[in-house]
């Protein structure tokens, strides 16, 4: 009789579903750094699973050097301080201010996440990329927006250039000046043409990290923060 082989038991499979979409949630931004954790309680409640799995799961992410422990709480890894502005100064000056931040770390940190990339992550914004459209509206499209844009940054395999970075963001994604701009009435067909370029700018931008190739990459950055940012100075009407 022929001996018989299995193929070993993966025991971490329900922790390390846990753990990717724990991470992916660090990576957009929805859990920022400095950000205390959920407990084991409430993980375990909403996986729908046992406090060892959510536990096995934390400890992938402090092995990972994600989340770190204070005292006997996890708390999302934080190397620097908070991004302070100071917002006395009208709405368009501040997306002049805040586009030119952009440009200087995101131009370089997506080259660099271009060239280090895994085919997961390139696979991963393709698709994400296809996902947008000029039938979004602009809630819809700012979340995609920054899932898109944060997907890419994680790439850089550098973890203060991502907390820089993701913290830039936030001062985009959740400034007031924006959604004055963005969520005004009279701005709603000029809103819609952003969407519309954006889409097909983040295609462009998909491509060229697929292609792993780092200055297509710096252009098609370049081009579309040019874009977005002449597009809000010019025709946003503050």
């Amino acid at each position: 009789m022929a001996e018989l082989t299995f193929d070993p038991i993966s025991r971490d499979t329900v922790s390390g579903q846990i753990r990717t979409q724990l991470l992916e949630r660090i990576q957009s931004g929805d859990l920022a750094p400095g950000t205390r954790m959920p407990s084991e309680r409430d993980l375990s409640d909403q996986f729908h699973v046992a406090r060892t799995s959510v536990r096995e799961a934390m400890q992938g992410l402090l092995s990972l050097g994600v989340v770190e422990r204070r005292g006997n709480r996890s708390y999302v890894a934080e190397y620097l301080p908070d991004v302070v502005v100071d917002r006395d100064h009208n709405n368009k000056s501040f997306v002049a201010e805040l586009f030119e931040t952009r440009r200087v770390l995101e131009v370089p940190v997506f080259a660099l996440a271009t060239e280090r990339a895994t085919s997961a992550a390139r696979e991963t914004v393709s698709a994400l990329s296809t996902q947008f459209a000029s039938t979004l509206d602009i809630a819809e499209f700012r979340k995609l927006d920054r899932a898109f844009h944060t997907t890419i940054a994680s790439s850089c395999d550098n973890p203060l250039l991502l907390e820089l970075y993701g913290k830039v963001l936030d001062q985009l994604f959740r400034s007031q000046e924006f959604a004055a701009l963005l969520g005004s009435e009279k701005n709603r067909a000029s809103v819609e043409a952003i969407v519309a370029a954006s889409s097909n700018d983040h295609l462009a931008i998909a491509a060229a990290f697929s292609s792993g190739d780092p200055d297509a990459m710096r252009r098609a950055t370049e081009a579309h923060l040019n874009s977005v940012e002449q597009a809000m100075l010019d025709d946003l009407i503050d």
